[in-house]
């Protein structure tokens, strides 16, 4: 099978929400993988999504893309991304700082409880 992506993708397991328009609501997925360019969503079930566009939401990256599917087969799609944008609010910058100071805490503790501190 040729692989006709422009751009390569990033394996990756990222929990995502993809927003369908109001009426619909919204559907919990996996990103199995990802790139600046789509990515390819796992869904629990067989759902109906819309071909136009929907919003897909990946918190653990601080991101939100409008998305359109290009292909589709059984509880597994693929999307195009139409336009990326950061979460309101995104803060990732400062919580990977946190999470730099705590995992130097942590480290610092260990070093203590095994002696070497």
């Amino acid at each position: 099978m040729q692989d006709r992506r422009r751009s390569a993708r990033d394996k990756v397991i990222y929990g995502g929400v993809v927003e369908i328009g109001e009426r619909q609501g919204s559907r919990d997925c996996v990103v199995r993988n990802i790139s600046e360019k789509g990515a390819h969503l796992e869904f629990e079930n067989d759902i109906g999504l819309p071909k136009e566009s929907m919003r897909l939401t990946i918190a653990r990256k601080g991101r939100s893309f409008l998305a359109k599917i290009i292909w589709w087969h059984d509880n597994f799609v693929g999307v195009a991304f139409t336009s990326p944008y950061e979460l309101p609010g995104s803060d990732l910058a400062e919580r990977l700082r946190k999470s730099e100071k705590k995992k130097q805490q942590l480290q610092r503790r260990i070093k203590e409880l095994i002696g070497e501190g």
